[in-house]
């Protein structure tokens, strides 16, 4: 009994909150004028702020797109005198290790056969009649491949005059080669890694392939690395040739690896092949330093 008297107060309590409620918030919806009023107000001002953003916006920015063409060692580098050291300790433990090749152990079954048919006690009815010609056979071979390494003359390792060369892409054959552009920047000619300004409707990868694919007189066959870019350089223009919408440059740098020379590119073709050490004669350092971060 005690708990029914206490439940009725409960749900009347609850129903008139209950109420107070949705009277309150219908008082609130259709009687408070000034409620709408601020809801107006806010509407209109966000429809004059979307009325004064313009449709298109343009970056006040100029974008291009750069190759790091990159033409890989063709040979292997010149060891250190370590290098030179761990390689014939290497080689030695490789030599003690290692099993007898088929013809090293027919070499010696011809050697034991031969030493037995000088013995006394030798008996021709033992082996064959052509055996001894499987013997003078295999001494052949033997004679036959010095006589080839001795014929056989390596080419150069170094050329000096490929070296000297730098349009050349037979050049420092065991080093890695960047390619350089000689380009038009404002009223100034200045070797860059090839770029070119993007267009509207292309990717910035796009951008960089349509860059190598202009050179003058060049057939590059390249293997981009990735579609995200490895690098930014941004520069301002001056002061005084500054608008509002040119404010600068931003380059995006994307590496490639060459896999085909094509032809000769043509000696006026303003186009260089350099090492990472020689490339601070040719960039400028601002230029430099963004290039290098990438640089492996």
């Amino acid at each position: 009994m005690q708990q029914k008297k206490m439940a009725a107060p409960c749900k009347r309590m609850a129903s008139r909150c209950v109420l107070q409620f949705l009277s309150g918030f219908s008082r609130t919806a259709v009687g408070n004028a000034g409620v709408r009023l601020f809801s107006s107000t806010s509407a209109c001002r966000v429809a004059l702020q979307a009325k004064a953003v313009p449709g298109n916006v343009t970056s006040p920015w100029t974008l291009m797109a750069a190759v790091c063409l990159q033409r890989l060692p063709v040979i292997t580098a010149d060891y250190s005198p370590i290098e030179q050291q761990f390689k014939e300790l290497m080689d030695q433990m490789e030599f003690e290790k290692s099993m007898l090749s088929d013809h090293e152990l027919r070499l010696l079954e011809d050697a034991e056969r031969l030493s037995r048919r000088q013995a006394e006690d030798y008996d021709s009815d033992e082996e064959d009649s052509h055996k001894e010609q499987d013997i003078m056979m295999t001494q052949d071979l033997e004679d036959s491949w010095e006589q080839r390494l001795k014929d056989f003359q390596p080419a150069e390792r170094v050329n000096a005059d490929a070296d000297k060369d730098l349009t050349s892409l037979e050049r420092c054959l065991a080093d890695s080669l960047l390619l350089l552009a000689e380009q038009q920047v404002g009223g100034e000619k200045m070797w860059l890694l090839p770029q070119t300004q993007w267009q509207k409707g292309e990717t910035l990868r796009q951008t960089a392939e349509r860059a190598l694919a202009s050179l003058p007189a060049a057939a590059f066959k390249a293997t981009f690395l990735g579609n995200a870019p490895c690098g930014v350089y941004k520069y301002k223009l001056p002061k005084a040739a500054r608008t509002e919408s040119n404010v600068g440059t931003k380059v995006f740098f994307f590496k490639a690896i060459l896999s085909d020379g094509g032809p000769p590119a043509a000696p006026n073709a303003s186009l260089l092949w350099v090492k990472k050490d020689e490339l601070q004669r040719y960039l400028k350092p601002a230029y430099m330093m963004k290039v290098e971060h990438f640089l492996v």
